[in-house]
């Protein structure tokens, strides 16, 4: 793991730990990195319950709850779906948070509309996602670590509005 993703990984543990909260994750192409990334930093066991890799449609939706209709008319790369993980993973690991991926990393994947290297993030809550897609294809290694990076930075900056918004209340 590179040194920017554990400064993340530090400020995501701080802010987790101040609040009394806690995360999981619902992973597909990223096959467990997020999860790693997250227990990176000592003490995770205290606010990260765990994880999904839901690789296949199938988990998706027995696991997740994703709407197979989602799936079908969109295909599992999608808006959608990345949101509907995290709520997924929030109701099947009773966390507060979770963060998802669902995408194709290469070197092959899937229809010619969604090209190799998009990847859909999210993170959030119950109640609130927030997403992010990327298009970049520089390999699969790379497309995972910037996936993964990308999405911690997501969830980071998701935690500190939140955060805000709390301190406010």
């Amino acid at each position: 793991m590179d040194f920017e993703s554990k400064i993340i990984s530090r400020e995501i543990s701080q802010l987790l730990w101040e609040m009394e909260k806690t995360v999981g994750t619902a992973e597909s192409c990223t096959g467990g990195r997020i999860a790693e990334a997250i227990i990176a930093v000592p003490g995770a066991s205290k606010y990260f319950k765990g994880g999904i890799i839901s690789y296949v449609d199938e988990i998706k939706e027995s696991m997740l709850g994703v709407d197979s209709q989602v799936i079908a008319e969109q295909t599992a790369v999608c808006e959608e779906v990345a949101k509907q993980m995290v709520v997924g993973a929030c109701k099947a690991l009773n966390t507060d948070f979770a963060l998802a991926s669902t995408g194709y990393a290469g070197p092959t994947g899937g229809p010619k509309e969604i090209p190799i290297g998009t990847i859909w993030l999210a993170c959030g809550n119950m109640e609130k996602q927030v997403t992010m897609m990327i298009q970049e294809d520089h390999g699969r290694d790379i497309n995972l670590a910037i996936a993964t990076n990308k999405v911690m930075q997501l969830f980071l900056d998701f935690l500190k509005s939140e955060d805000k918004i709390e301190i406010e209340g």
